[in-house]
């Protein structure tokens, strides 16, 4: 019933009205039924005026459409209802006419205060989803940028100075054991920092996703998870890039969090592509429990769905588990 109620709410209170003729259509269809209904019920109370049946289309047709049909419906209404009382020699078209009248614009006047409150709302909304959907793009740029720099520049020169060391090495005499002892430490530490730059550029944006997609990138968080995953992925083509990268760390996130948090034994990772939308469900079955606070990294992550106009949902009863939902719209032809 709650549901029904603000359905009808949210199509009579929407930013812009239904077309005229739809308005033009139910106007016609309540007067039609309301006179059946009071032709009807005069047989059994004809002293009764029914007045308040006539006035439920007046509302209605004011609630959802302009004025000017709004005041045409009130007089069709009174004159419908004055018509009822004129057969019984009681009606007066003057005061039937004022009532429906000013109840008419009174409710087309306050609905259409709420319908402007609707667009200024759904307006500055859009405008929100749009300031964080070009935050989230201009992250996603830096860190391809950076990922790209620690690439092409710290890790390739890493890389040349630990050649250029090898080379000296075997060039140091054997007797010079000291020397050779100290370089080996030193190529070694090299080599343990260009692992953690690569591990670091991975994490600021990974270059399978770039190269791969997201199945495959889903595939790499897999195998370096961990906790087992189990993978059911049907994920046939390429996405927008901030669709891509949106999924990659929601999948990220959730697998960190059953290793860290969730003593999970195994997780399951499902990605479903239909032609509108991506939806993913990551479920573990650890303790559960979980929640979008306490440092679990899901507000960011529901942030950043929420700015490409997606939804993330969590399910996670203490000893049941944790499963996140995620779907994410994809653009038109995207």
């Amino acid at each position: 019933m709650t549901q029904a109620r603000d359905r009808l709410l949210a199509l009579l209170i929407r930013p812009t009205p239904p077309r005229l003729l739809w308005g033009v259509l139910t106007a016609i269809s309540f007067i039609a039924v309301e006179i059946a209904i009071v032709h009807l019920l005069k047989r059994v109370a004809p002293d009764n005026a029914f007045g308040a049946i006539f006035l439920l289309g007046v509302l209605v047709v004011s609630a959802g459409w302009g004025v000017g049909l709004a005041v045409a419906t009130s007089l069709a209404s009174a004159m419908a209802y004055v018509w009822f009382h004129v057969m019984e020699g009681t009606g007066s078209v003057v005061p039937a006419v004022v009532v429906f009248l000013t109840l008419a614009l009174l409710t087309n006047a306050l609905v259409g205060q709420a319908r402007l409150r609707a667009a200024e709302a759904m307006q500055m909304s859009a405008e929100l989803r749009a300031s964080r959907a070009r935050i989230v793009t201009a992250a996603d740029q830096a860190r391809r940028g950076f990922e790209r720099d620690l690439h092409d520049g710290a890790q390739q020169r890493i890389v040349s100075l630990g050649l250029e060391l090898r080379a000296l090495e075997a060039s140091v005499p054997e007797d010079l054991t000291d020397v050779r002892t100290q370089l080996t430490g030193i190529i070694d530490g090299l080599s343990h920092l260009h692992t953690d730059l690569q591990e670091l550029s991975r994490g600021i944006h990974p270059a399978i996703l770039s190269r791969g997609g997201l199945g495959p990138a889903i595939k790499t968080l897999a195998r370096r998870s961990a906790v087992p995953v189990s993978l059911d992925l049907d994920v046939d083509r390429r996405l927008p890039e901030t669709v891509e990268v949106a999924a990659y760390y929601v999948v990220a996130e959730a697998l960190t969090n059953a290793a860290k948090h969730a003593r999970a034994g195994e997780v399951t990772v499902s990605a479903r592509l239909t032609d509108t939308e991506l939806n993913l469900r990551i479920a573990d079955d650890g303790i559960g429990g979980a929640g979008a606070g306490g440092g679990s990294g899901l507000i960011g992550l529901k942030d950043r769905v929420e700015a490409l106009s997606g939804r993330l949902g969590i399910v996670s009863e203490p000893g049941a588990g944790t499963t996140l939902s995620v779907t994410i719209p994809l653009p038109t032809g995207g």
